[in-house]
């Protein structure tokens, strides 16, 4: 009986246990069953995330890229999946900020309002076969205009949150005449909103107008020495740049796209084709285009300028982004009663940079600008040469090529015409008649702080034959500042 007892206790013990190992392995087959489709999901999530991070910065290059600012190369995919760069990750362990000294200098912080502060000079040297390049060559405010050593560019930024809904900016330039006397302009400060509704943005101040690629752009982000020949028969040495307000759209579609609509007094010589007083002539009557111009009060709407612009950026493949670009402007001018001016422009930006690409290099693009402007002139019967009312119509382009070849080198190329209707003041007004040029040149960034630029000129005037510049541009700065990519 005992016997027949213990066989009975050994058979059921033996079935227990070939029931649990069976079970154990049954487990460990779901575990890692389930660990292989967590693992796969994960993978795939992973991936998923990788390509939503990566064409976001695709975007955000192309928005930046449009705005004329400095391309902000994406970090490996591991820090953009972390959210941060190992740098940061690695401060953060430590329990501290991470520091750069291309960072802003922080002035002065308050809750989540700060100012940061920056400084950077563009100092010029060469020659030319004109004795005076200011004369007919070089007519922008910031070109080189004599031959030997010159600054023309030498910027005070500052910027900041002001609050949680408004963030500010200003630049001071300094500049030397070719007498050596410093010249102090307040060229931009203005307001803009960070919180608006239905991706709106209102910016409100003195700045320059967001008509086409280069306008907006300070002379630090150039890609060449001198300003295009098209935009200063348009807007002049200064660029378009006034007191008013902008009011942008951004578009909830799946590439960049956005609208502007600006509004500006339209006064002074910074609004160089609207109401303009010009310069005095010899008797002190200031003039432009010959014609006496009369100051015209601001009545009403009708007498203010009006700058509209659309831009909108695609994703071409992975290594190419194309942004096209379509501006306006319209506005009196006082040369006349009733007198009015309306300048049209297209411009378009090419990227092409590879997937494997270091520190933003190699990489090639390619930016071109067309402008029309139709000037009513009112007629001028007590000068010395009387001239009649008339049109004049000038219209021109620049299309420049930049190559970056190896890290830190660029090579660049820039062709411009510009021409126009003959009009009856064309010899003595040196913003008239055809011009080309022709502007090779080569940058080496030494390092994220400072740059050189040397470049050849090709000139061709109606009024004053050919000549040749060469130019040496060094540019420095301390603290951040978007001169360049490095």
């Amino acid at each position: 009986m005992k016997t027949n007892n213990l066989i009975r206790w050994s058979a059921a013990l033996g079935v227990s246990v070939t029931l649990l190992q069976a079970q154990a392995t049954n487990e460990v087959e779901l575990i890692k069953r389930q660990l292989r489709q967590s693992q796969e999901a994960f993978e795939k999530a992973v991936e998923q995330h990788r390509q939503v991070i990566n064409g976001l910065f695709r975007r955000l290059e192309a928005v930046q890229a449009s705005q004329g600012g400095v391309v902000t190369a994406a970090p490996p995919a591991t820090a953009r999946l972390s959210g941060t760069s190992p740098a940061v990750s690695g401060a953060a362990a430590a329990g501290k900020s991470p520091w750069s000294a291309s960072q802003p200098i922080t002035l002065a912080r308050s809750g989540p309002a700060y100012m940061n502060i920056s400084f950077g000079a563009l100092v010029n040297a060469g020659w030319s076969t004109a004795s005076d390049p200011s004369a007919q060559l070089n007519l922008g405010d910031h070109d080189p205009i004599q031959r030997g050593f010159l600054l023309r560019n030498a910027e005070i930024a500052f910027d900041g949150a002001v609050d949680p809904y408004f963030k500010g900016a200003a630049n001071i330039v300094f500049k030397l005449d070719k007498d050596q006397g410093t010249g102090v302009e307040l060229e931009e400060v203005f307001l803009q909103s960070t919180s608006l509704p239905a991706n709106l943005q209102l910016k409100g101040g003195q700045f320059y107008a967001a008509f086409g690629r280069q306008n907006p752009q300070h002379p630090h982000a150039w890609g060449f020495v001198d300003q295009p020949l098209v935009l200063n028969r348009a807007f002049g040495p200064d660029g378009l740049r006034n007191i008013g307000g902008q009011l942008s759209w951004l578009a909830p579609t799946p590439f960049y796209s956005e609208l502007f609509l600006g509004v500006f007094n339209g006064q002074s010589g910074q609004a160089f084709s609207f109401r303009n007083p010009g310069e005095p002539d010899a008797a002190g009557v200031d003039r432009f285009h010959g014609r006496m111009t009369t100051h015209r009060e601001l009545r009403g709407p009708g007498d203010l300028l009006f700058v509209p612009r659309a831009a909108s950026s695609f994703e071409l493949t992975d290594q190419q982004t194309l942004v096209l670009g379509a501006s306006a402007a319209f506005g009196p001018n006082d040369t006349g009663p009733g007198r009015r001016t309306q300048i049209y422009g297209a411009d378009a930006y090419w990227k092409w940079k590879p997937a494997r690409a270091h520190g933003g290099f190699p990489f090639v693009s390619w930016q071109t600008e067309a402008l029309y402007r139709r000037f009513e002139a009112g007629e001028d019967l007590p000068a010395v040469m009387p001239l009649p009312a008339e049109t004049l119509r000038d219209y021109g382009f620049y299309s420049q090529v930049m190559w970056g070849f190896k890290p830190r080198w660029i090579a660049g190329l820039r062709g411009e015409y510009v021409t126009g209707s003959t009009g009856a003041f064309d010899a003595m007004d040196i913003f008239r008649g055809d011009r080309s040029r022709v502007s090779p040149n080569l940058t080496w960034l030494i390092s994220e702080f400072s740059k050189v630029r040397l470049q050849y000129n090709h000139d061709h005037g109606q009024y004053f034959g050919i000549a040749h510049s060469v130019w040496v541009q060094l540019e420095f700065s301390l603290g951040a500042h978007g001169a360049h990519p490095f």
